[in-house]
């Protein structure tokens, strides 16, 4: 389980509130969508919760590991997607793997094989031997996804992965969110397109102001709205809305 206890970041010498007392709790074997407008308070959230950044206040558990107590085997046990899709463009595909399953510590043969596996999969495998700066932004996000998988993480963090992917690989990353969550682990997913979070995630939360306005079921978010993308916009749009 994923635990966020009174999460606060401040920036700007404590001007700006990004992320406000923050406190959730996300199941294991759970598809978890997290929404908000530009500015909410989202990509701060998952810059703390893969510890890019510390938390002012509160703290982060997965599976009764604290971020602050034991950073390292914290974040052994998180595969991170950034909405950047950053690599090493001099690297080859397979070079880039193969540094990313070294610093999980994941096994040679267990790597060959996830790699050979995921690679066919997003259809890259005729790719891996290519330098990554000569992939398009759709090769470079598939491989940056194949990168986070390597050892089987608890928490898999998806912040906007969708962007530049064709229809298929969209469907294969879905489904193996999905796959992914069913053998136990968390996922926890960012993103703006909200009929596809609506379609895959078993819970949402929305994040308006650095505050957690909203947590359900998708069926309990529905309950009084057409759709989860007008309940979103009644919950971001009016300061008196109340979920």
């Amino acid at each position: 389980m994923l635990i966020l206890e009174n999460l606060s970041k401040t920036y700007s010498k404590g001007k700006v509130k990004a992320v406000d007392n923050l406190d959730l709790q996300v199941k294991d074997g759970e598809i978890f969508g997290f929404l908000g407008p530009n500015g909410a308070g989202k990509s701060t959230t998952i810059k703390m919760m893969t510890g890019i950044l510390q938390p002012d206040e509160g703290n982060i558990i997965l599976n009764g590991v604290s971020i602050r107590k034991e950073p390292y085997v914290f974040k052994h046990n998180i595969g991170y997607v950034p909405d950047n899709h950053a690599t090493y463009d001099k690297l080859t595909g397979a070079e880039y793997l193969n540094f990313m399953g070294s610093m999980y510590d994941v096994p040679a043969e267990q790597l060959a094989q996830k790699a050979k596996t995921l690679a066919q999969k997003f259809g890259i495998e005729n790719a891996l031997n290519d330098q990554i700066k000569t992939y398009s932004h759709g090769m470079k996000q598939k491989l940056v996804v194949i990168g986070s998988l390597l050892h089987e993480p608890e928490l898999w963090v998806l912040d906007e992965p969708l962007t530049g992917l064709d229809p298929q690989s969209t469907y294969e990353l879905k489904a193996y969110m999905r796959e992914h969550a069913d053998k136990g682990h968390t996922v926890f997913f960012s993103s703006h397109v909200i009929d596809v979070v609506e379609k895959v995630c078993d819970r949402v939360g929305i994040i308006k102001n650095g505050r957690l306005v909203a947590v359900g079921t998708i069926d309990q978010l529905k309950s009084q709205n057409s759709s989860l993308e007008e309940y979103f916009l009644n919950v971001t749009n009016r300061d008196d809305f109340v979920g």
